[in-house]
């Protein structure tokens, strides 16, 4: 099978080659191998949606999230039959196209369980207690002032977990270590979770009614897509802390800026943002020809909140620990052995 990687580290190639094809030898970056297990191995330095023609014999490919695959990119990709994300999320992949043309896809269910809800908290404390604000003040002007860093201590506060899932369940066991109590909402409850950790399911009006803190662990899809918006951030706590490492378009842009200006919100910590890929380059976004005015907005709203102080954001960070990346490239090796084998496990659809 002939296999395009994306997106990876040199130390990540090395790990691919023996664990798929034990006795391939070493390939240079952008440059095949062939293995004894019948794979042809090709590591590409960017992303699949700017590689084009050049490998249209491609049978499957394994992306990060930076990577969007939508029909355009799958016609680049003729031969193609299986995609694995080495990702939990999978909203960077237009899978009714790749359903249409017979394409499996395969992704990460769990891999960075703690590790994003450890990054969440160091949000959370970063917000409040005034941190980053502090090291940047000496480092910047070295001035020892305490003046505007007074912070607030977060025990005995209420945070309201939006997303009950693996990552929810680690942000829920966290906030009890620091003497929290803890309010979620997930469409599907879990009583039995809730009993054993000692947390509370609520409405989502009421969660964000009564939280000092919202941090959102939920998947993007149609029924989430602004699942915070300017109905329903209006009834937030007002001087609550926001915090989202789960996926931009879960949260509308417009309206935490409306309620960061209003001081309904004391601060945001983002990981993430509505209009990720295009901000990073936001070159190629504007020399593309036709401008859809709804991302250009955004996209203005995004610069302002990069510019308030009150708003951290960090670039799609909070996966970034060693030990995740290291269960990131065992499961979708994983995914990839069990394609082969005629199994696929881990299947979107």
């Amino acid at each position: 099978m002939k296999i395009a990687f994306f997106e990876l580290e040199g130390w990540e190639e090395e790990i691919v080659k023996k664990e798929l094809a034990p006795s391939t030898g070493s390939t240079s970056s952008l440059q095949a191998g062939s293995g004894q297990a019948g794979h042809e191995f090709q590591f590409v330095l960017g992303k699949a949606h700017e590689w084009g023609a050049a490998a249209r014999d491609t049978e499957a490919m394994s992306i990060f999230v930076d990577s969007r695959v939508d029909g355009a990119v799958l016609d680049q990709f003729p031969q193609l039959k299986f995609i694995a994300t080495r990702s939990t999320g999978f909203d960077h992949i237009d899978l009714a196209a790749c359903k249409k043309r017979g394409i499996t896809v395969s992704y990460v269910p769990g891999y960075g369980d703690n590790t994003v809800a450890e990054f969440a908290f160091g949000l959370i404390l970063s917000l409040t207690r005034k941190i980053y604000r502090a090291i940047d003040q000496i480092k910047e002007a070295e001035d020892f002032s305490l003046r505007g860093l007074r912070g607030v201590d977060i025990k005995g506060k209420t945070i309201g977990v939006v997303g009950t899932g693996r990552i929810g369940r680690e942000m829920i066991t966290i906030a009890k270590g620091f003497g929290m109590n803890v309010l979620a909402y997930d469409p599907k409850q879990d009583d039995e979770l809730a009993q054993s950790l000692g947390f509370t399911y609520v409405p989502l009006h009421d969660l964000l009614q009564q939280s000092d803190i919202v941090s959102l662990h939920v998947p993007y899809n149609e029924a989430t897509h602004h699942l915070i918006n300017l109905d329903n951030i209006r009834v937030m706590k007002r001087g609550s802390y926001l915090i989202n490492t789960a996926r931009g378009g879960v949260l509308e842009t417009g309206a935490l800026l409306f309620a960061l200006r209003e001081e309904i919100l004391a601060g945001a910590g983002l990981d993430v943002l509505e209009e990720e890929g295009d901000i990073k380059d936001e070159l190629k976004f504007l020399s593309e020809g036709k401008v859809e005015a709804g991302k250009l907005q955004t996209m203005l709203q995004e610069h302002a909140l990069i510019n308030m102080p009150n708003v951290l954001i960090t670039p799609h960070n909070a996966f970034n620990s060693q030990e995740a990346l290291m269960r990131i490239l065992k499961i979708t090796i994983e995914n990839i052995a069990a394609y082969a084998n005629g199994k696929p496990q881990n299947v979107v659809q």
